[in-house]
């Protein structure tokens, strides 16, 4: 099976995932990483040389590629990955695959955000928290249709990581 983990940046994707696969001896692949990894070079990189286009274009292909896989996965995407080249509909009608929405709330978000925007490069010129919080919440309406359709919803907002994987755990199985 493939745990496929969506959710706005910030929302623990990542962390969580890595937690996940420890805990259900499954490999774990960042999408992001992955690309990065393949296309030897940083997102910011492709980005700035070679545009959003040509990245989303790689992102999709990676993300076939990763769904094809046979193997035990716990497979953490970019932010943006569903919302582009019908990726969500591809994870949805993959056999082996299973989408988890990380819900997060626009203040929870914040204040994990608020002191990594450096590492951010989507929000790094971002100078306050109001104008972080109209960033998140115009990015959160736009992409809600996608992440919506997600095949298990978990809100993670005043939940410890250990709470979060035991009902991840639960609904997987």
């Amino acid at each position: 099976m493939i745990i496929v983990l969506i959710g706005y940046m910030a929302s623990g994707k990542s962390t969580l995932g890595k937690i996940l696969a420890k805990k259900l001896h499954y490999n774990f692949i960042d999408l992001d990483d992955y690309i990065e990894e393949k296309e030897n070079t940083t997102i910011s990189d492709i980005f700035k040389t070679k545009g959003e286009i040509y990245f989303r274009k790689k992102e999709t292909y990676y993300l076939n590629d990763l769904l094809n896989t046979k193997s035990k996965l716990i497979l953490s995407l970019g932010g943006g990955t569903p919302c582009y080249s019908n990726n969500m509909q591809t994870i949805l009608k993959t056999n082996n695959a299973v989408s988890i929405y990380l819900k997060a709330a626009i203040s929870t978000l914040i204040s994990r955000l608020k002191n990594e925007k450096a590492k951010r490069p989507l929000i790094a010129h971002i100078e306050t928290e109001d104008e972080l919080a109209e960033f998140i919440g115009k990015h959160l309406f736009e992409r809600a249709q996608f992440y919506n359709q997600a095949e298990t919803i978990i809100t993670t907002d005043g939940k410890t990581e250990s709470d979060i994987i035991e009902e991840l755990v639960l609904k997987l199985f």
